[in-house]
Protein backbone atom coordinates (compact mmCIF):
# COMPACT_ATOMS: atom_id res chain seq x y z
CA UNK A 1 0.00 0.00 0.00
CA UNK A 2 1.28 3.47 -0.94
CA UNK A 3 0.34 6.95 0.20
CA UNK A 4 -1.20 9.12 -2.54
CA UNK A 5 -2.19 12.78 -2.50
CA UNK A 6 -4.52 13.82 -5.31
CA UNK A 7 -4.63 17.57 -5.94
CA UNK A 8 -8.01 18.35 -7.45
CA UNK A 9 -11.44 16.86 -6.85
CA UNK A 10 -12.99 17.11 -10.31
CA UNK A 11 -13.82 14.11 -12.48
CA UNK A 12 -10.14 13.31 -13.14
CA UNK A 13 -9.01 13.59 -9.53
CA UNK A 14 -11.99 11.65 -8.18
CA UNK A 15 -11.56 8.89 -10.79
CA UNK A 16 -7.89 8.51 -9.90
CA UNK A 17 -8.68 8.53 -6.16
CA UNK A 18 -11.41 5.90 -6.50
CA UNK A 19 -9.38 3.52 -8.65
CA UNK A 20 -6.27 3.92 -6.48
CA UNK A 21 -8.17 3.41 -3.23
CA UNK A 22 -9.93 0.37 -4.67
CA UNK A 23 -6.45 -1.08 -5.29
CA UNK A 24 -5.68 -0.71 -1.60
CA UNK A 25 -3.71 2.54 -1.60
CA UNK A 26 -4.23 5.18 1.04
CA UNK A 27 -5.59 8.25 -0.76
CA UNK A 28 -6.21 11.87 0.23
CA UNK A 29 -7.96 14.33 -2.12
CA UNK A 30 -7.23 18.04 -1.72
CA UNK A 31 -9.91 20.37 -3.07
CA UNK A 32 -11.85 23.23 -1.43
CA UNK A 33 -15.08 21.99 -3.03
CA UNK A 34 -14.73 18.44 -4.41
CA UNK A 35 -17.11 17.40 -7.14
CA UNK A 36 -17.71 20.93 -8.42
CA UNK A 37 -15.65 23.15 -10.73
CA UNK A 38 -15.60 22.57 -14.47
CA UNK A 39 -16.73 18.95 -14.10
CA UNK A 40 -19.98 20.08 -12.46
CA UNK A 41 -20.73 22.30 -15.47
CA UNK A 42 -19.78 19.86 -18.23
CA UNK A 43 -22.11 18.82 -21.02
CA UNK A 44 -21.33 15.16 -20.48
CA UNK A 45 -20.52 14.25 -24.09
CA UNK A 46 -18.26 11.23 -24.54
CA UNK A 47 -17.69 11.91 -28.20
CA UNK A 48 -14.16 11.49 -29.54
CA UNK A 49 -15.36 10.88 -33.09
CA UNK A 50 -17.49 14.02 -33.44
CA UNK A 51 -14.69 16.03 -31.79
CA UNK A 52 -12.17 14.67 -34.29
CA UNK A 53 -10.43 16.74 -36.94
CA UNK A 54 -7.45 16.13 -39.25
CA UNK A 55 -4.16 16.72 -37.48
CA UNK A 56 -5.46 15.58 -34.09
CA UNK A 57 -5.21 11.83 -34.62
CA UNK A 58 -3.41 11.26 -31.32
CA UNK A 59 -6.25 12.99 -29.44
CA UNK A 60 -8.78 10.81 -31.29
CA UNK A 61 -6.84 7.64 -30.48
CA UNK A 62 -6.63 8.54 -26.79
CA UNK A 63 -10.30 9.50 -26.68
CA UNK A 64 -11.41 6.27 -28.31
CA UNK A 65 -9.23 4.23 -25.96
CA UNK A 66 -11.00 5.86 -23.03
CA UNK A 67 -14.44 5.52 -24.65
CA UNK A 68 -13.90 1.75 -24.87
CA UNK A 69 -13.30 1.73 -21.11
CA UNK A 70 -16.45 3.69 -20.32
CA UNK A 71 -19.04 0.85 -20.18
CA UNK A 72 -16.95 -1.08 -17.61
CA UNK A 73 -16.12 2.15 -15.76
CA UNK A 74 -19.83 3.01 -15.49
CA UNK A 75 -20.78 -0.54 -14.52
CA UNK A 76 -18.15 -0.63 -11.77
CA UNK A 77 -19.42 2.68 -10.41
CA UNK A 78 -23.01 1.44 -10.45
CA UNK A 79 -21.93 -1.67 -8.54
CA UNK A 80 -20.36 0.63 -5.93
CA UNK A 81 -23.80 2.10 -5.31
CA UNK A 82 -24.66 4.95 -7.71
CA UNK A 83 -25.43 4.64 -11.43
CA UNK A 84 -23.67 7.49 -13.30
CA UNK A 85 -26.31 7.64 -16.04
CA UNK A 86 -24.49 6.50 -19.18
CA UNK A 87 -26.48 7.14 -22.38
CA UNK A 88 -25.92 4.99 -25.51
CA UNK A 89 -27.96 7.08 -27.97
CA UNK A 90 -25.09 8.55 -30.01
CA UNK A 91 -24.60 11.99 -31.51
CA UNK A 92 -26.25 13.81 -34.40
CA UNK A 93 -24.23 16.64 -35.95
CA UNK A 94 -26.32 18.96 -38.16
CA UNK A 95 -25.53 21.59 -40.77
CA UNK A 96 -27.59 24.77 -41.27
CA UNK A 97 -25.96 26.19 -44.40
CA UNK A 98 -23.87 25.11 -47.36
CA UNK A 99 -20.56 25.86 -45.64
CA UNK A 100 -21.51 23.72 -42.63
CA UNK A 101 -22.74 20.96 -44.95
CA UNK A 102 -19.38 21.00 -46.70
CA UNK A 103 -17.59 20.70 -43.37
CA UNK A 104 -19.79 17.75 -42.43
CA UNK A 105 -18.92 16.02 -45.69
CA UNK A 106 -15.22 16.57 -45.00
CA UNK A 107 -15.59 15.19 -41.47
CA UNK A 108 -17.54 12.16 -42.73
CA UNK A 109 -14.88 11.41 -45.35
CA UNK A 110 -12.09 11.77 -42.80
CA UNK A 111 -13.78 9.49 -40.26
CA UNK A 112 -14.70 6.92 -42.91
CA UNK A 113 -11.07 6.87 -44.02
CA UNK A 114 -10.09 6.14 -40.43
CA UNK A 115 -12.61 3.29 -40.29
CA UNK A 116 -15.06 5.00 -37.92
CA UNK A 117 -18.79 4.32 -38.20
CA UNK A 118 -20.79 7.34 -39.39
CA UNK A 119 -24.00 7.80 -41.40
CA UNK A 120 -24.66 10.82 -43.60
CA UNK A 121 -28.26 12.08 -43.51
CA UNK A 122 -30.28 14.49 -45.58
CA UNK A 123 -32.09 17.28 -43.78
CA UNK A 124 -35.32 15.31 -43.94
CA UNK A 125 -33.65 12.20 -42.51
CA UNK A 126 -32.10 14.25 -39.72
CA UNK A 127 -35.54 15.64 -38.79
CA UNK A 128 -36.97 12.15 -38.87
CA UNK A 129 -34.30 11.09 -36.35
CA UNK A 130 -34.96 14.18 -34.18
CA UNK A 131 -38.39 15.65 -34.98
CA UNK A 132 -37.76 18.91 -33.11
CA UNK A 133 -34.98 20.04 -35.45
CA UNK A 134 -35.49 23.19 -37.48
CA UNK A 135 -36.72 23.00 -41.05
CA UNK A 136 -33.57 24.85 -42.12
CA UNK A 137 -31.32 21.89 -41.22
CA UNK A 138 -29.70 20.90 -44.52
CA UNK A 139 -27.90 17.69 -43.60
CA UNK A 140 -26.69 15.61 -40.71
CA UNK A 141 -24.04 13.17 -39.60
CA UNK A 142 -25.13 10.38 -37.25
CA UNK A 143 -22.41 8.90 -35.04
CA UNK A 144 -23.94 5.93 -33.21
CA UNK A 145 -20.79 5.02 -31.24
CA UNK A 146 -20.63 8.23 -29.21
CA UNK A 147 -21.93 8.10 -25.63
CA UNK A 148 -22.98 10.67 -23.05
CA UNK A 149 -23.07 10.69 -19.26
CA UNK A 150 -24.92 12.73 -16.66
CA UNK A 151 -21.94 14.63 -15.25
CA UNK A 152 -23.57 15.42 -11.91
CA UNK A 153 -24.70 11.86 -11.29
CA UNK A 154 -21.19 10.79 -12.27
CA UNK A 155 -19.56 13.11 -9.73
CA UNK A 156 -21.96 11.95 -7.03
CA UNK A 157 -21.16 8.33 -7.92
CA UNK A 158 -17.40 8.97 -7.78
CA UNK A 159 -17.56 10.75 -4.42
CA UNK A 160 -19.70 7.94 -3.01
CA UNK A 161 -17.30 5.28 -4.33
CA UNK A 162 -14.32 7.18 -2.91
CA UNK A 163 -16.01 7.27 0.50
CA UNK A 164 -16.67 3.54 0.38
CA UNK A 165 -12.95 2.91 -0.11
CA UNK A 166 -11.76 5.22 2.63
CA UNK A 167 -10.57 8.19 0.61
CA UNK A 168 -9.96 11.20 2.87
CA UNK A 169 -11.12 14.62 1.64
CA UNK A 170 -9.35 17.77 2.75
CA UNK A 171 -11.15 20.95 1.71
CA UNK A 172 -7.96 22.89 1.14
CA UNK A 173 -6.33 24.75 -1.73
CA UNK A 174 -2.85 23.37 -2.33
CA UNK A 175 -0.16 25.92 -3.18
CA UNK A 176 3.01 23.92 -2.41
CA UNK A 177 3.53 20.26 -3.26
CA UNK A 178 6.28 19.85 -0.67
CA UNK A 179 3.68 19.85 2.10
CA UNK A 180 1.88 16.77 0.72
CA UNK A 181 2.40 13.18 1.82
CA UNK A 182 3.53 10.37 -0.45
CA UNK A 183 3.16 10.36 -4.20
CA UNK A 184 1.20 13.16 -5.85
CA UNK A 185 -1.22 13.25 -8.78
CA UNK A 186 -1.79 16.76 -10.14
CA UNK A 187 -5.40 16.98 -11.35
CA UNK A 188 -6.22 20.59 -10.48
CA UNK A 189 -7.54 21.47 -13.92
CA UNK A 190 -6.91 25.01 -15.10
CA UNK A 191 -4.92 25.76 -11.94
CA UNK A 192 -2.41 22.93 -12.42
CA UNK A 193 0.08 25.11 -14.28
CA UNK A 194 0.66 27.10 -11.09
CA UNK A 195 1.73 24.03 -9.12
CA UNK A 196 4.68 22.63 -11.08
CA UNK A 197 7.30 24.41 -13.20
CA UNK A 198 7.12 21.77 -15.95
CA UNK A 199 3.48 22.79 -16.59
CA UNK A 200 3.92 26.56 -16.29
CA UNK A 201 2.42 28.07 -19.43
CA UNK A 202 1.39 24.64 -20.72
CA UNK A 203 -2.08 24.53 -19.11
CA UNK A 204 -4.34 27.56 -19.20
CA UNK A 205 -7.98 28.34 -18.33
CA UNK A 206 -10.50 28.41 -21.17
CA UNK A 207 -13.83 29.85 -20.10
CA UNK A 208 -17.09 28.22 -21.10
CA UNK A 209 -20.70 29.16 -20.32
CA UNK A 210 -23.54 26.65 -20.24
CA UNK A 211 -27.28 26.78 -19.66
CA UNK A 212 -29.71 24.21 -18.33
CA UNK A 213 -33.30 24.22 -19.50
CA UNK A 214 -36.43 22.20 -18.87
CA UNK A 215 -39.46 21.79 -21.17
CA UNK A 216 -42.68 23.25 -19.81
CA UNK A 217 -46.06 21.61 -20.23
CA UNK A 218 -47.04 21.55 -23.89
CA UNK A 219 -43.47 21.97 -25.17
CA UNK A 220 -41.81 19.58 -27.58
CA UNK A 221 -39.64 17.11 -25.65
CA UNK A 222 -35.85 17.47 -25.84
CA UNK A 223 -33.93 15.47 -28.44
CA UNK A 224 -33.25 11.83 -27.65
CA UNK A 225 -29.55 12.00 -28.52
CA UNK A 226 -26.89 14.69 -28.31
CA UNK A 227 -27.31 17.26 -31.08
CA UNK A 228 -24.34 19.36 -32.22
CA UNK A 229 -24.08 22.16 -34.75
CA UNK A 230 -22.05 25.17 -35.85
CA UNK A 231 -24.06 28.39 -35.90
CA UNK A 232 -22.24 31.28 -37.57
CA UNK A 233 -18.96 29.62 -36.71
CA UNK A 234 -19.85 29.01 -33.07
CA UNK A 235 -20.26 25.46 -31.72
CA UNK A 236 -23.60 24.56 -30.12
CA UNK A 237 -24.51 21.35 -28.39
CA UNK A 238 -27.72 20.12 -26.78
CA UNK A 239 -27.36 17.17 -24.41
CA UNK A 240 -30.53 15.60 -22.94
CA UNK A 241 -30.72 14.26 -19.39
CA UNK A 242 -32.87 11.40 -18.12
CA UNK A 243 -34.70 13.78 -15.77
CA UNK A 244 -35.96 15.83 -18.73
CA UNK A 245 -33.45 18.66 -18.50
CA UNK A 246 -31.42 19.80 -21.47
CA UNK A 247 -27.83 21.05 -21.19
CA UNK A 248 -26.98 23.76 -23.72
CA UNK A 249 -23.38 24.77 -24.37
CA UNK A 250 -20.91 26.04 -24.84
CA UNK A 251 -19.16 29.31 -25.36
CA UNK A 252 -15.37 29.40 -25.41
CA UNK A 253 -13.32 32.41 -24.32
CA UNK A 254 -9.75 33.26 -23.48
CA UNK A 255 -10.64 35.16 -20.29
CA UNK A 256 -8.07 34.08 -17.72
CA UNK A 257 -9.63 32.93 -14.47
CA UNK A 258 -12.81 34.99 -14.90
CA UNK A 259 -15.88 32.85 -14.15
CA UNK A 260 -18.61 35.45 -14.53
CA UNK A 261 -21.47 34.82 -16.95
CA UNK A 262 -21.88 37.40 -19.72
CA UNK A 263 -25.11 38.54 -21.34
CA UNK A 264 -23.48 38.07 -24.73
CA UNK A 265 -22.63 34.45 -24.00
CA UNK A 266 -26.17 33.64 -22.87
CA UNK A 267 -27.66 35.40 -25.89
CA UNK A 268 -25.40 33.58 -28.34
CA UNK A 269 -26.24 30.20 -26.86
CA UNK A 270 -30.00 30.75 -26.84
CA UNK A 271 -30.11 32.26 -30.32
CA UNK A 272 -27.93 29.49 -31.72
CA UNK A 273 -29.95 26.75 -30.05
CA UNK A 274 -33.23 28.21 -31.28
CA UNK A 275 -31.99 28.07 -34.87
CA UNK A 276 -31.18 24.38 -34.43
CA UNK A 277 -34.09 23.32 -32.19
CA UNK A 278 -36.80 26.05 -32.28
CA UNK A 279 -38.95 24.58 -29.51
CA UNK A 280 -36.28 25.46 -26.95
CA UNK A 281 -37.54 29.06 -27.00
CA UNK A 282 -40.48 27.98 -24.79
CA UNK A 283 -38.39 26.01 -22.30
CA UNK A 284 -37.87 27.11 -18.72
CA UNK A 285 -34.35 28.43 -18.11
CA UNK A 286 -33.24 26.83 -14.83
CA UNK A 287 -29.50 27.48 -14.61
CA UNK A 288 -26.81 29.76 -16.05
CA UNK A 289 -23.17 29.17 -15.17
CA UNK A 290 -19.57 29.47 -16.34
CA UNK A 291 -16.57 27.25 -15.72
CA UNK A 292 -12.92 26.99 -16.68
CA UNK A 293 -11.69 24.15 -18.88
CA UNK A 294 -8.05 23.14 -18.52
CA UNK A 295 -6.72 23.71 -22.03
CA UNK A 296 -3.28 22.46 -23.07
CA UNK A 297 -1.02 24.09 -25.61
CA UNK A 298 -1.76 21.44 -28.26
CA UNK A 299 -5.23 20.01 -27.30
CA UNK A 300 -3.55 16.84 -25.97
CA UNK A 301 -3.68 16.40 -22.17
CA UNK A 302 -0.63 15.87 -19.99
CA UNK A 303 -0.66 12.35 -18.56
CA UNK A 304 2.58 11.04 -17.11
CA UNK A 305 5.35 11.48 -14.58
CA UNK A 306 6.71 15.00 -14.09
CA UNK A 307 9.47 14.02 -11.71
CA UNK A 308 10.16 11.80 -8.75
CA UNK A 309 6.81 11.03 -7.15
CA UNK A 310 4.69 13.54 -9.13
CA UNK A 311 2.26 12.54 -11.90
CA UNK A 312 0.39 14.92 -14.22
CA UNK A 313 -3.28 14.29 -15.05
CA UNK A 314 -4.43 17.59 -16.53
CA UNK A 315 -5.00 19.66 -19.67
CA UNK A 316 -7.94 17.60 -20.96
CA UNK A 317 -9.65 20.62 -22.55
CA UNK A 318 -13.19 19.55 -23.59
CA UNK A 319 -12.51 15.88 -22.88
CA UNK A 320 -12.15 15.56 -19.11
CA UNK A 321 -15.17 13.32 -18.65
CA UNK A 322 -14.36 11.28 -21.75
CA UNK A 323 -10.74 10.65 -20.76
CA UNK A 324 -11.29 10.03 -17.05
CA UNK A 325 -11.11 6.20 -17.31
CA UNK A 326 -7.86 6.02 -19.29
CA UNK A 327 -6.28 8.77 -17.17
CA UNK A 328 -7.18 6.94 -13.96
CA UNK A 329 -5.79 3.69 -15.37
CA UNK A 330 -2.53 5.45 -16.24
CA UNK A 331 -2.18 7.04 -12.81
CA UNK A 332 -2.85 3.77 -11.00
CA UNK A 333 -0.41 1.90 -13.26
CA UNK A 334 2.24 4.49 -12.38
CA UNK A 335 1.43 4.17 -8.69
CA UNK A 336 1.72 0.38 -8.90
CA UNK A 337 5.05 0.62 -10.70
CA UNK A 338 3.76 -0.90 -13.93
CA UNK A 339 3.76 0.31 -17.56
CA UNK A 340 1.30 3.00 -18.57
CA UNK A 341 -1.36 2.20 -21.21
CA UNK A 342 0.13 2.47 -24.69
CA UNK A 343 -2.48 5.03 -25.73
CA UNK A 344 -1.21 7.69 -23.31
CA UNK A 345 2.31 7.73 -24.77
CA UNK A 346 1.53 10.78 -26.91
CA UNK A 347 0.26 12.61 -23.80
CA UNK A 348 3.59 12.43 -21.99
CA UNK A 349 4.58 15.72 -20.32
CA UNK A 350 8.12 15.24 -21.65
CA UNK A 351 6.92 16.30 -25.10
CA UNK A 352 7.25 19.92 -23.99
CA UNK A 353 10.99 19.50 -23.52
CA UNK A 354 11.24 17.78 -26.88
CA UNK A 355 9.37 20.66 -28.56
CA UNK A 356 11.78 23.20 -27.05
CA UNK A 357 14.75 21.23 -28.37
Amino acid sequence: MRELSVVGGGVIGLSVAWRAAARGHRVTVYDPDPGRGASWLAGGMLAPVTEAWPGEEDVLTLGEASLRRWPDFARDLAEEGVDPGLSPHGTLVVALDSADAGNLEMLAAYLTELGREVEQLTGREARRAEPGLAGSVRSGLLVPGDLAVDNRRLLHALKDACGRHGVEFRRETVTELDALDGDVVLAAGAWTGRLHPALAGAVRPLKGEILRLRPRRGCLPPPVRTVRAMVEGRPIYLVPRDDGELVLGATQYEAGFDETVTARGVRELLEGAERVFPGIAEYELVEIAAGLRAASVDTMPFIGELGEGVFAATGHHRNGLLMAPVTADAAVAWLDGGPLPDEVAAATPSRRSEERV
